[in-house]
C-alpha cells in the first residue's frame, strides 16, 4: 500500500470490512449493521473522491443480500432436515411467537413484498424470514423479494448517515451523532413494546 494516498488506503480497507461485517451481521445478531452503514456514509460523505458513497451502498446492499441468502439456505435446510438444523433453531429463538403470527399473516396477504418492510422495520427481518421457511418458500421467490429489501436497507440508513454527517465538518461528529440515531431507531419498537405490556388492564378487560 505504500505510495497509496490516505483516502484510497482507507477504500481498500473499508469496503471489504464493511462487506464482511454487513453479511456477518446478516447471519447473527451481534454486530449493528445499520449503525456500520451510516459512519461508512458518514466518512464517504467527507471524502473527496465523488463515487465514495455510491461504493458504500452497493456494498452495504450487496453484503446484506449474500448475508439473507445464506441464511436462508442455511434455513432451508434444516426445514428439509426430519432433525432440524441448529441454524432454524436459532431462528426460531430470535422470532417472538406474536411477531411470527403476524410475520405469517402479512406474508398470506402481500407475499414477498412483505420482505422489503421486514428489513426496514428493527426486529423485523427474522419472524418474516422464519414465515418465508415455515411456508416452504423457494429460495427464489426469497431472492427476488429480498433484492428490494436490501437495496432499501441500505439506502435508508446511508441516507442517516448523510443527514448526521452534514450536520457537522468533522466525520467522528457526524459518526457519532449517526450510530446514536440508529440506536434510537432500533430500540424504541422494543421500548415501546415494553410500555405497552406494562400498561394495566382496563375492567373491560383491554389495554388501558
Amino acid at each position: 500500500m505504500a505510495g497509496l494516498p490516505p483516502e484510497s488506503t482507507q477504500q481498500a480497507v473499508g469496503y471489504p470490512s464493511l462487506f464482511l461485517l454487513v453479511a456477518l451481521g446478516a447471519l447473527v445478531p451481534v454486530v449493528p449493521t445499520g449503525a456500520l452503514v451510516s459512519s461508512a456514509a458518514v466518512v464517504a460523505l467527507h471524502q473527496t473522491a465523488p463515487p465514495s458513497l455510491l461504493y458504500v451502498f452497493l456494498v452495504a446492499a450487496s453484503a446484506a443480500f449474500a448475508g439473507d441468502v445464506t441464511l436462508y439456505w442455511l434455513g432451508q435446510r434444516g426445514v428439509r432436515s426430519k432433525n432440524g438444523s441448529r441454524w432454524l433453531e436459532e431462528l426460531r429463538s430470535r422470532a417472538a411467537p406474536d411477531r411470527l403470527q403476524q410475520a405469517r399473516e402479512k406474508l398470506d396477504d402481500h407475499g414477498v413484498t412483505v420482505l422489503v418492510l421486514s428489513r426496514l422495520v428493527p426486529a423485523g427481518r427474522i419472524p418474516v424470514m422464519l414465515a418465508c421457511l415455515l411456508a416452504r418458500m423457494p429460495l427464489r421467490t426469497f431472492v427476488r423479494g429480498d433484492i428490494p429489501a436490501c437495496l432499501a436497507w441500505a439506502a435508508t440508513y446511508q441516507l442517516i448517515g448523510i443527514l448526521g454527517g452534514s450536520l457537522f465538518d468533522e466525520p467522528w461528529q457526524g459518526v457519532a451523532v449517526a450510530v446514536a440515531l440508529t440506536v434510537v431507531i432500533s430500540g424504541a419498537p422494543a421500548v415501546w413494546r415494553r410500555l405497552r405490556r406494562g400498561r394495566p388492564d382496563s375492567p373491560d378487560g383491554r389495554p388501558a
